[in-house]
């Protein structure tokens, strides 16, 4: 089978011949339909410092992807061959404190799809039936292609009741852009969603943001006197940018409440006077909850949520070098490439 690995400790990806894979018998062998590029395969793609010490080169690379159970081994109950499904890219352990009070997304022992085992952009692709997740009929099967990174936004947005609350989300990337339309979806009053990169910020406009802010040409005090805002209730960080969580600390309401999904450098510095004194709630988001988040999205979606607008690009798999490429640029929200 076709598939793109990562073949040398170099920037680049490559598309090779290899065997489709072995099922065990708790497995369920996939039959590709589309994968969709995730900012970790970027990561790879480009052999950043994380990717060097993370990443066996040989990997398959991939974790977002629909398409049909082709196989299944002799101990799978409960699906059927030709079934649509995608899955949670985390392979829990199963057997650890975690998993067992129903906390799997937090096990310590957890392999992921694409990064620490064979992933999703070939072919074929394994994985444990424990981790599918079946697509209804009316979800198309380009936006189930995204169904992880809608996870993750939506874990970060649904952690805090929205309702009549004022958002403030700093990082426009796709997961940013699709927060921004969860909180619009169940009722925050106001949601305003800062980056750098005017492409995205237009996307999070379209998904429901009632105010962009580009930081090199405005400032969020701006945004609060215009709005006539006291601070932010909800603070959902996307960025990963020290500055942008130094501006939302400062920008938050007393007793506020922040999410953090966004991975910040090791050195960021923090000013814990903003976080004490303001008796903040601060709460990292890891991954989805298995499978509450899973859902949650799949009922969003079929209730009218237009997830279709955070999807800019599909491209054969042929072509994924242009894909990587607008990845790297940031003219794009999701990407999809289509395997037939």
């Amino acid at each position: 089978m076709r598939a793109l690995v990562k073949r040398e400790a170099a920037p680049g990806i490559w598309m090779e011949d290899v065997p489709i894979p072995e099922i065990g018998p708790n497995d369920v062998l996939i039959k590709l339909e589309k994968t969709a590029i995730c900012g970790t395969d970027l990561h790879i793609y480009l052999w950043d410092e994380w990717s060097r010490q993370t990443i066996n080169p040989g990997l398959i690379i991939g974790h977002e992807f629909v398409g049909h159970i082709h196989d299944k081994g002799a101990g799978v109950r409960g699906y059927q061959i030709g079934e649509r499904v995608s899955a949670e890219g985390h392979v829990a352990c199963g057997v650890c404190r975690n998993c067992k009070r129903g906390k799997a997304h937090l096990c310590p022992h957890t392999e992921g799809i694409g990064v620490n085992r064979d992933g999703a952009f070939a072919e074929y692709v394994v994985v444990p039936q424990s981790n599918l997740w079946r697509i209804p009929d009316r979800v198309p099967s380009e936006l189930a292609a995204f169904f992880d990174p809608f996870g993750n936004a939506a874990h970060c947005a649904l952690k805090f009741d929205l309702v009549g609350e004022d958002v403030l989300i700093t990082g426009a990337g796709p997961i940013g852009i699709i927060a921004a339309g969860i909180c619009r979806h169940v009722g925050a009053r106001h949601v305003v969603v800062t980056d750098v990169n005017d492409y995205r910020l237009n996307l999070a406009k379209t998904m429901g943001s009632d105010r962009v802010v580009n930081v090199t040409r405005e400032s969020i005090d701006d945004v609060v006197e215009e709005l006539g805002l006291e601070g932010f209730d909800i603070g959902l960080e996307m960025s990963g940018n020290a500055q942008a969580f130094e501006d939302m600390l400062e920008h938050m309401y007393p007793s506020g409440k922040v999410a953090l999904l966004g991975i910040l450098p090791p050195e960021s510095m923090i000013d814990w006077n903003q976080i004490i004194f303001k008796g903040l709630e601060v709460h990292g988001i890891y991954g989805r909850l298995m499978y509450e988040t899973w859902y949650k999205m799949t009922q969003m979606v079929l209730g009218g949520f237009p997830l279709h607008e955070a999807l800019t690009h599909q491209i054969p798999i042929d072509d994924y070098e242009q894909g990587f490429e607008l990845m790297r640029t940031g003219q794009c929200g999701k990407v999809v490439c289509d395997w037939y």
